[in-house]
């Protein structure tokens, strides 16, 4: 990476979106958002200087790797492993400029052996940026986290 990034903006996410991940290639091309609202989580970002290419555009580097996040966080929230990507393939149909807010979500499409099949969308307000499909494995489980299903079942209990 080049040493020659402008540190992060001081950024307000929308309304119920919390910062996520630190660490790791996020802390690189961070940061990113988190939000749940029943069994639908969205992830987001703020389109900012160091994610850009020449044209003041997202790169489409940067979209890929945030429609791998967005596209395969299904399995941490519904079983709270760990995963990795099988397949990605992504339709870029517009771009993100700096400043703009991007939000990315799936659907799960199926779940067998341990595969989860996803159909993926990415945007900013009204426009689709990038739409497409992943297969993503799951490994092994893991600590839950706040806003998954394993999580939330643990927090009830523990209530009671």
């Amino acid at each position: 990476m080049s040493d020659d990034i402008s540190p992060p903006a001081t950024f307000e996410p929308p309304a119920g979106f919390q910062q996520r991940w630190r660490r790791g290639f996020v802390g690189q091309i961070g940061p990113l958002y988190h939000r749940q609202d029943g069994e639908n989580v969205t992830l987001g970002f703020h389109v900012e200087e160091h994610h850009t290419n020449g044209l003041s555009n997202a790169h489409g580097g940067m979209l890929m790797s945030f429609a791998d996040m967005a596209w395969g966080q299904v399995i941490s929230v519904e079983m709270s492993y760990h995963w990795v990507t099988v397949r990605l393939s992504c339709d870029f149909m517009a771009g993100a400029h700096l400043g703009d807010w991007v939000e990315g979500g799936s659907e799960v499409l199926s779940r067998e052996g341990g595969l989860y099949i996803v159909r993926g969308r990415i945007w900013s307000g009204a426009r689709t940026l990038v739409t497409g499909t992943g297969v993503f494995k799951a490994l092994s489980p893991r600590k839950p986290l706040p806003g998954e299903r394993a999580y939330a079942a643990a927090e009830g209990a523990r209530l009671e």
